[in-house]
């Protein structure tokens, strides 16, 4: 099972949190499909354009699962501070 948690955060307070689960065998989807379907998943439930990764996410969610995706990272405009993803169960 893999499993990944969004929260968006606004003046140091959680204002709102998902768990993604995707419960597709390894050999069906890889890591990246399992976190991109997951992203896209938060964004329609947050009613988010999909954000656009930096260099600087891809270096942190790698070393570390988890990432924040700032104003500089969405197209349009946001009402909160910053929206953090991380992985919390995998396969």
């Amino acid at each position: 099972m893999f499993r990944l948690w969004a929260k968006e955060w606004k003046q140091n307070r959680m204002i709102r949190d998902i768990t993604i689960c995707d419960a597709a065998p390894p050999a069906e989807k890889n890591r990246t499909k399992k976190v991109f379907d997951a992203i896209e998943e938060i964004c329609y439930a947050f009613d988010l354009a999909k954000p656009i990764w930096l260099n600087s996410n891809i270096s942190e969610f790698q070393r570390i699962d988890k990432t924040r995706f700032t104003s500089d990272n969405f197209i349009e405009e946001i009402s909160f501070d910053y929206l953090e993803i991380q992985v919390i169960e995998e396969d």
